[in-house]
């Protein structure tokens, strides 16, 4: 595990599942995560090498079963695993990635630089 993975819990967590993920971390700083931008950054097996080979060919098609979707994309549920991440079930089905907060740190939108596409 990474250095970074071991981020402690943050403080608050709260859910609007058609919206985003909002976190406020110990250190006082909140990050928000759109539910479209979490499905896209998936730590999942299958969405890294989705996004590898969109890094490597723009013209990538998306999987049927999430290209399929009707609707835009919510979280279904979610729920804490252990007292290092957290597991969100998408509406199109997607339920694989487990955001640990290190990983969760690394992708927020409001920092400057993330969006990399690390292991999760």
């Amino acid at each position: 595990m990474e250095r970074d993975e071991r981020q402690a819990a943050p403080e608050h967590i709260d859910l609007k599942k058609d919206e985003a993920l909002t976190l406020r971390w110990g250190d006082g700083r909140v990050s928000r995560y759109p539910v479209g931008y979490l499905r896209k950054m998936s730590p999942s097996a299958d969405m890294r090498e989705l996004r590898s080979e969109m890094d490597r060919n723009p013209l990538t098609v998306l999987p049927t079963k999430m290209g399929g979707h009707e609707g835009p994309i919510e979280a279904a549920s979610a729920e804490l695993v252990g007292n290092y991440a957290i597991r969100i079930r998408f509406t199109d089905g997607h339920d694989t990635g487990i955001f640990s907060w290190g990983y969760l740190r690394r992708i927020d939108p409001g920092e400057e630089g993330a969006g990399g596409h690390g292991d999760g």
